[in-house]
């Protein structure tokens, strides 16, 4: 599907065959994710996750462009109060509570570039495969804000020093990179390259005992039991400081590019 036919509000659409749930969400403005769909998938995981017969989560976005581009910039424009700011950014955080509480694995397929809120995405997958067009970045401080909700994830899986690095510093980092630090498990020369090898893992993913696969995602993410806590704080941080003067400059100047 192309970015130009996907639904205006964007969509989430699951199937499931052969113990593999696919989890697609799309929006044609770059993947972005705006309140509305970020609930749908967050809902979306969490039942896919609980499907007897389902075996392994595939999350994917549509199209042959970007992986995700973050937050809506429309939505953020719209904030006026403090409450609202709050409830946007724990879109995030139920995703990301929905990625890392999922009983299955979460293999997510990396098709193009990531920003933002994507990159969290990205570290609450337990095993990510990428092409090599998939750069990423983190922008909230370009715009005024910061990291905050999926900073935890991100910082988990980079370590406190790379992360800091990746959030003060906007600029791209390689998938390369990416791979070297642990936000990729494994990268492709080509979309083409990474389905092939991404079909054959997921279908062996799916074969494995899944009393092991659920013991060892819990063992993934011990240690991640007040986070319910911690990422309702992040998002109030994100919503108060969505409204300062600078970040509203910083937001408009973006939707504007």
């Amino acid at each position: 599907m192309a970015p130009e036919e996907f639904p205006p509000a964007g969509s989430v659409t699951v199937t499931a065959a052969d113990g593999v749930a696919t989890v697609e969400f799309a929006h044609p403005k770059g993947n972005s994710l705006p309140g509305s769909l970020l609930r749908t998938l967050a809902q979306d995981v969490r039942e896919a996750g609980a499907r007897t017969e389902v075996s392994v989560l595939l999350l994917r976005s549509g199209g042959n462009g970007p992986f995700c581009a973050g937050a809506s910039f429309d939505e953020l424009a719209a904030i006026r109060d403090p409450k609202s700011g709050k409830e946007f950014f724990l879109g995030f955080a139920r995703v990301i509570l929905a990625m890392i509480r999922c009983p299955k694995p979460i293999v997510t397929r990396v098709q193009g570039k990531v920003v933002g809120g994507g990159v969290g995405l990205v570290a609450a997958s337990d095993y990510v495969m990428a092409a090599h067009a998939a750069q990423l970045r983190l922008s909230e401080v370009a715009v005024g804000i910061g990291p905050f909700v999926v900073g935890p994830a991100i910082e988990r899986k980079i370590g406190a020093a790379v992360f800091s690095a990746m959030a003060l510093d906007a600029d791209w980092r390689s998938p390369d990179w990416a791979a070297e630090h642990g936000l990729y498990s494994q990268t492709f020369e080509s979309v083409g390259a990474l389905d092939a090898a991404l079909e054959v893992f997921v279908a062996g993913l799916a074969r494995a005992n899944p009393e092991a696969t659920a013991q060892l995602k819990r063992v993934l993410w011990e240690g991640t039991d007040d986070w319910e806590r911690l990422l309702d704080e992040r998002a109030e941080m994100s919503g108060t400081l969505v409204l300062s003067d600078h970040a509203r400059r910083a937001i408009d100047e973006a939707r504007r590019r």
